[in-house]
């Protein structure tokens, strides 16, 4: 807790930033390479799926983390309104796109799996719509944190949105049990363990580290320019 607070202060935020990146980017570089290899050229096609389950490299990832994400945007939301932390608002509207973005991700390669699987490119299936939603609450969050002319406001609003939208990830990840869905059930991370094999689960969990890598690298990366659009604004409100 005390190293949260300490990064709290933007200053503070930056040094760290300054050290971190580079390493993190470079993480980052290799692991994608090497998850990618992994998923295309040592990873066996699937006996039932063949080629297809290719996809489920990236759109896996990018469910667990587009779900993680908002718990992290919801958890910024919190200590912006408890504990007042000043760079908890940035770093909000820093995560919401990386967000969405991993979101929409999940969304469009799921369809791209679906169509040879289902034989369409969506249904409104519990999984499925309860992810779209999840999609929209990003979008919601970003277009909160602007829609004021006061920045403070509008980061308040955004952070409560935030708050009331976790109810929806418990629900993504066990519509699957709780309802009749097209939406195959728990294969990795399941109570009597995983039922992948090792060939195709490993190279999902490379690609899973590489995925939350990436997800860091874009929230410091987004976070540095945040703190340096809003020094650049209140500059300008000092020089009127």
């Amino acid at each position: 807790m005390a190293g949260m607070h300490a990064l709290a202060n933007p200053a503070r935020f930056q040094r760290f930033s300054a050290r971190a990146l580079p390493w993190s980017a470079g993480l980052t570089a290799i692991l994608l390479l090497v998850g990618l290899y992994m998923a295309f050229f040592v990873a066996p096609p699937d006996y039932q799926q063949k080629e297809t389950v290719r996809i489920m490299f990236v759109h896996v990832p990018a469910a667990w983390w587009s779900m993680a994400g908002y718990a992290f945007l919801a958890g910024l939301g919190a200590a912006l309104l408890v504990w007042k932390h000043p760079l908890a608002a940035l770093m909000a509207r820093a995560a919401a796109p990386v967000g969405a973005a991993f979101a929409a991700t999940c969304l469009i390669t799921g369809s791209f799996w679906g169509r040879p699987m289902w034989g369409t490119w969506w249904v409104w299936d519990a999984r499925l719509t309860s992810m779209l939603v999840l999609f929209f609450l990003f979008l919601g969050h970003i277009a909160l944190s602007r829609a004021f002319d006061s920045p403070e406001r509008g980061d308040k609003a955004a952070a409560i949105l935030a708050l009331v939208g976790v109810i929806n990830l418990p629900i993504i990840k066990f519509s699957v049990d709780w309802w009749n869905t097209l939406h195959q059930p728990a294969s990795v991370m399941k109570l009597g363990g995983t039922t992948i094999h090792s060939s195709i689960l490993i190279p999902l969990l490379v690609m899973a580290v590489a995925f939350f890598m990436l997800f860091v690298t874009l929230v410091l990366m987004r976070t540095e320019t945040e703190i340096g659009r809003r020094r650049l604004e209140m500059a300008a409100l000092a020089a009127e």
